[in-house]
């Protein structure tokens, strides 16, 4: 294989040299070399005659004759020419390079114009195009004319942009990204430890999400973080992570199928799975339109009960982080959880509740996991027990509705979950204990960690 490349490389450089000759004959002129390439070197119909012609007039223009003399050293179509007419760099890539040169060439000083010609050559020879392409940015920085580098900064700056969602229901969301290497760093500082792959030491279990699906849950992640950091402050619901504003036909809705649809925002007419609604509600603010049968809204419903600011500060302190077994996510990257959903009944008050991260939130949601809340910490120091086996919550929600006795059909329950009227905050002595703790300015609450 190593001979049949060289003889090849070495047929390719032939090609140039005997355009060139052509030319200088007058067999074709500089304007017809690409019809003449075409027509005694057939097989560059398929592609690559027009990169020979191009060499080929580049080395007329360049003066620098194939037997009459050398290359002129310190000239950049001289080193390109000579690469192409040794064999070291197909015509192809050639082309590649000297427009590159072209672009570099006024932003560079010029004594360094053939270092910077060598230096892609090699590279262009080794990598390709592309990886050649990669370098200028270095190029600018180490040879540049002085600012030169931060002025290629700045135009990129106005150049940057990130496209609106294209939406489709059902469907992935696209956004097309375009960022400066500030922001492009910035953004790889913030998501690169949280899309790292993070298995279970504990069950053993390997993360099998693609590195596309870690990225794009951390980058939610780092979305999140940074819009509760005031709703923390307020506890305010209407400064949750999202407010979602969705419409829910009323049928759909006692029959527990279907699906929400999103209202008012650039992702208007999304449609939200019940599952994602459920999930969402755990940690946003969710404003329910119910629907009737024509489409008339019957009930515009008030911001679902969130848990409030004093109980977020005892849950990091109870849990001191995400509780799924084996995740070592400080409290900072968790939320917290509606141990029993919000739909079924479940009130938002510390015995039900639990801080999971983003990842087994999702996980939790998704395999429809229960959780027992203990009022005291068991041997493993741990307030909150998950039961991994799927389908676990369905099972535990069965038993404790038959522990209930009868009371409201579910589609009344999840109904009055979402328009009914917000029930008083519940006693409780824990909390309220804990408050007292805490002085005005949460110093306390940073002292103890």
């Amino acid at each position: 294989m190593g001979v049949v490349d060289d003889v090849a490389a070495l047929a390719g450089a032939a090609r140039v040299r005997v355009a060139v000759e052509a030319i200088r004959r007058g067999e074709c002129s500089s304007g017809e070399v690409h019809g003449w390439v075409r027509e005694h070197a057939p097989s560059l119909r398929q592609g690559g005659a027009s990169a020979v012609a191009v060499v080929a007039r580049q080395v007329v223009a360049a003066d620098t004759g194939l037997e009459h003399h050398d290359p002129d050293p310190e000239s950049s179509a001289g080193i390109v020419c000579a690469a192409v007419t040794s064999g070291r760099l197909a015509a192809g890539a050639a082309v590649a390079v000297t427009r590159e040169v072209e672009r570099l060439t006024p932003l560079l000083q010029p004594a360094a114009v053939p270092t910077v010609t060598t230096a892609l050559v090699d590279l262009a020879q080794q990598w390709g195009p592309s990886m050649m392409r990669r370098l200028r940015p270095r190029l600018l920085a180490e040879h540049g004319h002085h600012g030169e580098f931060d002025d290629l900064h700045h135009r990129l700056t106005s150049a940057a942009r990130l496209s609106a969602p294209r939406v489709e229901s059902g469907d992935l969301t696209e956004y097309q990204l375009w960022m400066t290497p500030e922001q492009a760093a910035t953004l790889e500082a913030s998501i690169g430890p949280l899309s790292a792959p993070s298995p279970n030491p504990e069950t053993g279990e390997r993360d099998l999400r693609p590195a596309g699906q870690r990225r794009v849950e951390a980058l939610t992640e780092v979305c999140r973080r940074s819009s509760t950091v005031d709703a923390a402050a307020a506890g305010d619901p209407s400064t949750a992570a999202a407010v979602l504003h969705v419409g829910v036909d009323l049928v759909e809705l006692e029959a527990r199928t279907g699906a929400g649809e999103v209202l008012g925002s650039t992702a208007d007419g999304t449609l939200v799975t019940p599952e994602a609604l459920r999930r969402i509600a755990c940690d946003a603010a969710l404003v329910p339109y119910v629907l009737g049968t024509a489409g008339e809204v019957l009930d515009v419903g008030r911001v679902v009960r969130l848990f409030t600011r004093p109980q977020r500060r005892l849950l990091r302190r109870r849990d001191r982080g995400c509780t799924f077994p084996g995740c070592t996510a400080p409290p900072d990257w968790a939320r917290a959880h509606h141990v029993r959903h919000w739909a079924d009944g479940g009130a938002s008050d510390i015995a039900n509740a639990a801080l999971l991260c983003q990842a087994h939130h999702t996980t939790v949601h998704r395999r429809r996991l229960w959780a027992e809340v203990r009022g005291r910490p068991g041997p493993d120091g741990r307030h909150v027990v998950w039961d991994l086996t799927d389908g676990s919550y369905d099972r535990h929600l069965a038993r404790l509705a038959a522990e209930d006795g009868p009371r409201e059909k579910p589609s009344t329950m999840l109904l009055h979950a979402l328009i009914g009227p917000l029930p008083p905050e519940p006693a409780d002595p824990d909390l309220e204990d804990w408050w007292r703790e805490l002085d005005a300015d949460d110093m306390s609450l940073t002292t103890a960690g």
